[in-house]
């Protein structure tokens, strides 16, 4: 089984929450592969600028999913740890990277996103992030 470390942003826009949608027709959120040398939270920042062209930033750590694949590619199985961010955006300006194999993208209410979500994980770490973000943002008035 080939391992992978990931990051990726849970990236936020007041009550909105970036999604993307591959060519698998799943939506997803952004990240990458670590690669070697690399900072994870630079990756995750990357990534989301490159596959959705938001600018955004982190606000703290959001935890940790994985899960496993058959890649057809390396006729290999494949496990991904994915070390998550939760992220601001600068705006809710997004250019979706059709190059990368996306085909939709955007921010997305949470109530809707929570049901659009493929995935039982992204769908558990997105709504912590979500009041996670929310007593971030809370605290940041309050200082």
């Amino acid at each position: 089984m080939l391992f992978r470390n990931c990051a990726g942003g849970i990236v936020f826009y007041g009550n909105k929450v970036l999604l993307l949608k591959n060519e698998k027709n799943e939506w997803i959120l952004p990240k990458g592969v670590i690669k070697e040398k690399s900072i994870p939270n630079e990756i995750a920042i990357n990534r989301v600028r490159e596959e959705a062209g938001v600018n955004a930033y982190i606000l703290s750590t959001a935890g940790q999913t994985n899960y496993e694949f058959y890649s057809i590619s390396r006729k290999t199985p494949v496990c991904n740890e994915i070390a998550w961010y939760v992220m601001e955006a600068y705006n809710d300006n997004c250019e979706i990277n059709k190059d990368l194999g996306f085909i939709d993208g955007g921010f997305y209410k949470i109530k809707d996103a929570l049901e659009m979500i493929t995935y039982s994980q992204d769908k558990s770490i997105v709504n912590l992030s979500f009041k996670k973000y929310k007593i971030l943002k809370r605290e940041a008035v309050n200082i």
